[in-house]
């Protein structure tokens, strides 16, 4: 793999730029966009028609959108899709409506946590802070809780670029549906 630098000036040092990402095209731009808005219509639908749809409704179908953009490559999307499915089925099993047991719950709480992978660090305090981020990227991301130093992140800097292609669609989106609102209010 070739590391694109530029310039930064007249015989100074140079900057990498970042690497181009699959999430950085435009295409899957257009994707993921039709994707998230389909989404948001299915959560609207199943939510009352006169009521506003949910937040978390919101943040679930952008997330599952996201997830279906990506086809299952990565370990987050994969997580993503399987906690939707099981979701779903839950719910169906259930007659419309999630509920936990209190033996799951108590599961969840005795399961006995992973040995994060080592990672050569100088020894001391600087190696147990190192430890503890990386414990808490690899709750952010999903899916990737039992993985080494590499591979977290790698998923991680995927997963932050899949984000940010959320956040930008999701503020075009909000930008048009606000400039429509004007133009409806002006008529």
């Amino acid at each position: 793999m070739s590391v694109d630098t530029v310039p930064a000036g007249k015989g100074g040092p140079t900057m990498e730029k970042p690497p181009q990402t699959k999430w950085r095209t435009p295409a899957q731009e257009k994707i993921y966009g039709q994707k998230l808005l389909e989404a948001i219509r299915t959560a609207r639908d199943a939510s009352q028609p006169s009521r506003p749809c949910p937040s978390r409704a919101i943040k679930d179908a952008a997330d599952s959108a996201l997830a279906h953009a990506a086809w299952g490559q990565s370990r987050w999307s994969r997580a993503i899709l399987s906690r939707q499915w099981r979701k779903r089925k839950l719910l169906l099993k259930m007659g419309g409506k999630i509920r936990r047991s209190a033996a799951a719950a108590a599961r969840r709480r005795t399961e006995k946590s992973v040995p994060f992978p080592t990672v050569v660090v100088p020894p001391g305090e600087k190696e147990e802070k190192f430890r503890e981020r990386l414990m808490v990227l690899s709750r952010l991301v999903p899916g990737c809780r039992k993985l080494s130093t590499p591979t977290l992140l790698e998923e991680a800097a995927d997963y932050v670029a899949a984000l940010q292609m959320q956040v930008k669609a999701m503020r075009l989106l909000a930008d048009r549906l606000s400039a429509a609102a004007l133009t409806q209010d002006q008529s």
